[in-house]
C-alpha cells in the first residue's frame, strides 16, 4: 500500500534502529543497498536515500511517506504533509540546530555586525541566503559538500551548520552568533496521500508505533508491594506518568503497586520506594508507550 523512503547518513543508524525497536525491522541485502523491505502489509516498497532529497520526492509523490529533518523540508521549499515530529537525531533525543558562526576570535557578537560581501560556507544555501536578507546584509553564500567548518577563514568568513551539541564547531575554533532554525526529525506525508484516508490511517498506525518505542526509551515500569501503613508515603515518592496502579494482595496483606517512571530518576527511586517500607521492587524495561 505505501511508498516509504528513508534517511541515509547521519540519521540512517539511528532510523533503522527506531524502526527494529518499533517492529518494523528493515531489511536488505548489504549495509550500501539503497532497497530495502518491512515485513509488514501497510508496507510495499522501502527506500534509503540522503535526507536532503527526501522532501522532493516525497512532495512529488515518488512515494507515500517518509522520514527527514525539518531543516531539509524549509531549505528545499518542499510542500509536503508533516504526520508528526520524532525527537530522535544522530545521537541524542534532541532537535538539530542551523546555526551561524564565526572565528572565535574576530571579535563579532551579533550577526548584524556583519558586513556586505561577508563569505558564508554552507550545506544550506537557501536558508542562509534567507536569513541574510531579513539581515539586509549581501552575502556571499557559498555552497559547502561537506567539512564546511574546515572552510574557515582562508575560503570563508563565517559558516551557517548543523549541531547537535556545539563541539564540532568549538573544535574547528568557531562560535555561535545565532540560530537559524531549530530542526526536529519528522514523519512527512505527500499531501495527496494525506488525503486518502486509507493510506493516512496506516501512516498514522505507523507514527504511533514509532512514537511509542521513542517515548519508552526514556522510561522504565517499576512494581512493588508495600503495607497498608506505608502505602501512602510510598504513593507520594512516585513520579509517575499517571495514577499508579495499585491492588490489594490476596490474603489482604498490603498492596501491589505499578507505576511508569522515567529513566533518569530509577537510580535514586528505588533506594527511596526501599526507604519507605517498599519490598520486592521490580524494574522493568518497556518497549513501547502509546497513550
Amino acid at each position: 500500500m505505501l511508498r516509504l523512503v528513508l534517511p541515509k547518513g547521519s540519521l540512517e543508524r539511528a532510523t533503522l534502529d527506531l524502526f527494529q525497536s518499533a517492529d518494523l525491522g528493515v531489511e536488505r541485502s548489504s549495509d550500501v543497498d539503497y532497497r530495502a523491505k518491512i515485513d509488514d502489509p501497510r508496507i510495499e516498497e522501502v527506500r534509503i536515500l540522503r535526507p536532503q532529497e527526501i522532501p522532493r520526492y516525497v512532495a512529488e509523490g515518488l512515494f507515500d511517506f517518509g522520514i527527514t529533518g525539518r531543516d531539509w523540508i524549509d531549505e528545499t521549499e518542499s510542500d509536503v504533509h508533516s504526520l508528526g515530529e520524532l525527537h530522535y537525531s544522530k545521537a541524542t533525543s534532541k532537535p538539530i540546530k542551523v546555526v551561524l558562526a564565526i572565528p572565535h576570535d574576530s571579535g563579532i557578537t551579533d550577526p548584524a555586525q556583519l558586513r556586505d560581501g561577508v563569505r558564508v560556507s554552507t550545506e544550506y544555501p537557501t536558508l542562509t541566503k534567507r536569513y541574510f536578507e531579513r539581515l539586509d546584509i549581501k552575502a556571499r553564500v557559498l555552497l559547502s559538500y561537506g567539512a564546511t567548518e574546515a572552510k574557515v577563514p582562508d575560503i570563508a568568513d563565517a559558516v551557517v551548520e548543523i549541531t547537535e551539541t556545539g563541539r564540532a564547531l568549538r573544535a574547528a575554533g568557531l562560535r555561535i552568533i545565532d540560530t537559524l532554525l531549530v530542526s526536529n526529525t519528522e514523519l512527512i506525508a505527500n499531501r495527496e496521500s494525506a488525503a486518502d484516508p486509507a493510506k493516512l490511517h496506516a501512516m498514522s498506525q505507523i507514527l504511533t508505533l514509532l512514537e511509542g518505542t521513542l517515548s519508552a526509551r526514556d522510561r522504565v515500569l517499576v512494581k512493588l508491594n508495600v503495607s497498608a501503613s506505608d502505602l501512602d508515603r510510598v504513593i507520594a515518592e512516585l513520579p509517575s506518568m499517571k495514577s499508579p496502579t495499585v491492588s490489594q494482595l490476596f490474603g489482604g496483606e498490603g498492596f501491589a503497586i505499578e507505576a511508569v517512571v522515567p529513566r533518569s530518576v530509577i537510580n535514586t527511586l528505588i533506594p527511596s520506594l526501599k526507604d519507605h517500607g517498599a519490598t520486592d521492587i521490580l524494574e522493568i524495561p518497556l518497549s513501547k508507550i502509546v497513550p
